[in-house]
């Protein structure tokens, strides 16, 4: 009596395509979580430094002589504490309105670095009210943060462009 002692290749082969079907489901939605927590990461970042421009604001300082408190990030591009950097800027003007802009860059998803889907911005209104504004796809977008940079269709984007880890 001969005994089966192992799967048989038709076995294998179905298993393998199972996996491959997972696989080809799961990775693009693993890719499009980690630029959605990567957006929300910048916005709490970026976020977390109201507080120090409202003190500047109120001591009547500078952009450029304010301390932000501000470590770098990899997302951002950002190699130096420098606030006033190329991917990160904070402006204040005369009337106390302000903004913070981040623009996305260095180890972020490819998809947040393409030159019209890349800011995102905290500004501060003359009567204090902060809002954030970003122009990153609409499934990127965080909760509270608004499209106001400018809108991105989604419709004309390419389906199969997803963003690298």
């Amino acid at each position: 009596m001969n005994a089966q002692k192992g799967f048989t290749l038709i076995e294998l082969m179905i298993v393998i395509a199972i996996i491959g079907i997972l696989a080809a489901i799961a990775i693009p939605q693993y890719q499009n979580y980690i630029a959605k927590s990567q957006v929300s990461r910048v916005m709490s970042e970026v976020g977390s430094m109201r507080t120090a421009t409202e003190t500047c604001l109120n001591e009547g300082k500078d952009a450029s002589a304010c301390d932000f408190g501000w470590t770098t990030s990899n997302l951002l591009g950002a190699t130096t504490k420098n606030l006033q950097g190329e991917n990160l800027v904070a402006t204040f003007n005369d009337d106390g309105s302000a903004t913070l802009a981040a623009e996305f860059g260095g180890n972020a998803a490819a998809t947040l670095t393409q030159a019209d889907q890349n800011q995102l911005q905290w500004a501060r209104s003359i009567d204090g009210t902060w809002t954030c504004s970003t122009n990153v796809l609409e499934r990127y977008r965080p909760t509270g943060c608004s499209a106001a940079l400018g809108t991105v269709d989604e419709s004309e984007e390419d389906e199969t462009d997803t963003p690298a880890e």
